[in-house]
C-alpha cells in the first residue's frame, strides 16, 4: 500500500507537538495588519498569541488570505515526488476558498503526475473541528486504511464534529463575514455572550445568547455533554487568549464527560483569531449529527 500524507491549512489549528506526534503536515496562510503581511504560522514565530491578540485589543484588523494555488503546487509535487499520496483536508468552504484552490491544482497535477493520487476534503469546520478531523485521519492511516477508505470515513462522518464557542463580541466575525449579518443584534449589548455553532453547510452561527461569562462557559459544556456520543474520546478545548476562561472551562468539560476522555488544550492559530478575535473559547468533538441548517431559518 502506498504510503499518503495528510495535508492541511492554518485554520488547522494543531500545534507542533501534535502535528509531530500524528505526522500532519499545514500549507500556511497569511494575515495582514495595517500594510505588513505575516505567516499564519501555528508555531507563532513572526507575532507571539500576546501580541496578536494585543494588536486587536487595541483596535487593530487583521484580514486573512487563503492558501494560494502556488503554495498548492509546490506542496502537492513536493509530497509526490518524495513518493506520497496526498489526502488534503481543507477548512470549510463556507469560510475560505482554499479548498476550491486545492481542488483546482489536484485536477491540473493528474495528468502531470498520473501514478499519484490526490484526494481533496472540505471538512465544512475550522479550528481543532478541522484539527480533529486531521488526527482522525492520522489513528486511521495508522491503522492501515487506505487514502480512499481514510477519505471516505471523514467525509461520512465530518457532520458530527461539533463546534461549541462563544465570543467576547460578534463585532470581529461581523468584520470578516464569517456570520450571518441577522445574528449581529445577538452581540448588541456587552454582558450578552453569542454561542455560536458550525452548520451543515460549514457556516459559523449564532444560535443562542446567554448573560455572562460563566453562563456561556456552562451552557458550552453542557451542549458538549448533550452532544458527545462515545464514539471518540478525544475533545478539544481552545481558546484565544484567554487562559483563566480556558482552565474554568477545560475543568468543567473534564467534570462532565467519561473519565476516559482526552481532553486535547490549545491556542487558537491566526487564521480563525483574526475572524473570531481575543476572548473566544470553543470545544470541538465528536458526537450527534449536526443537522441545523441556518439557510431555512
Amino acid at each position: 500500500m502506498k504510503k499518503f500524507v495528510i495535508v492541511s491549512d492554518s485554520c488547522c489549528d494543531l500545534s507542533k507537538e501534535l502535528r509531530e506526534k500524528y505526522e500532519i503536515d499545514y500549507i500556511p496562510m497569511h494575515v495582514s495588519c495595517e500594510g505588513k503581511e505575516y505567516l499564519a504560522d501555528l508555531d507563532w514565530k513572526e507575532l507571539s498569541v500576546q501580541e496578536f491578540y494585543g494588536m486587536m485589543r487595541q483596535g487593530k484588523r487583521f484580514i486573512t488570505a487563503q492558501v494560494t494555488a502556488l503554495q498548492y503546487t509546490e506542496a502537492f509535487e513536493k509530497y509526490i515526488n518524495d513518493g506520497y499520496d496526498v489526502l488534503s483536508i481543507s477548512c470549510s468552504s463556507a469560510l475560505s476558498g482554499s479548498y476550491q484552490s486545492s481542488l483546482m491544482i489536484k485536477e491540473q497535477l493528474a495528468s502531470k503526475y498520473p501514478q499519484a493520487k490526490i484526494v481533496c476534503v472540505d471538512s465544512l469546520n475550522s479550528c481543532m473541528g478541522l484539527g480533529l478531523m486531521c488526527i482522525m485521519a492520522s489513528e486511521l492511516r495508522s491503522q492501515g486504511k487506505t487514502i480512499e477508505e481514510t477519505a471516505k470515513w471523514v467525509e461520512d462522518n465530518k457532520l458530527k464534529v461539533n463546534q461549541e464557542c462563544s465570543v467576547e463580541s460578534l463585532k470581529y466575525l461581523k468584520q470578516a463575514g464569517r456570520v450571518s449579518a441577522l445574528s449581529a443584534f445577538f452581540g448588541g449589548l456587552l454582558s450578552v455572550k453569542p454561542i455560536i455553532v458550525s452548520d451543515v453547510n460549514g457556516m459559523n452561527v449564532a444560535i443562542e445568547k446567554v448573560k455572562g461569562r460563566m453562563t456561556s462557559i456552562d451552557t458550552i459544556v453542557q451542549r458538549s455533554a448533550d452532544e458527545y456520543t462515545g464514539e471518540w474520546n478525544k475533545v478539544a478545548v481552545v481558546h484565544a487568549d484567554c487562559e483563566m476562561d480556558h482552565n474554568v472551562l477545560v475543568d468543567k468539560v473534564k467534570s462532565i464527560l467519561p473519565k476516559d476522555v482526552e481532553v486535547i488544550t490549545g491556542t487558537i492559530g491566526p487564521i480563525i483569531g483574526a475572524s473570531a478575535g481575543p476572548g473566544t473559547i470553543a470545544v470541538y468533538l465528536l458526537g450527534k449529527e449536526v443537522t441545523f441548517d441556518s439557510r431555512n431559518k
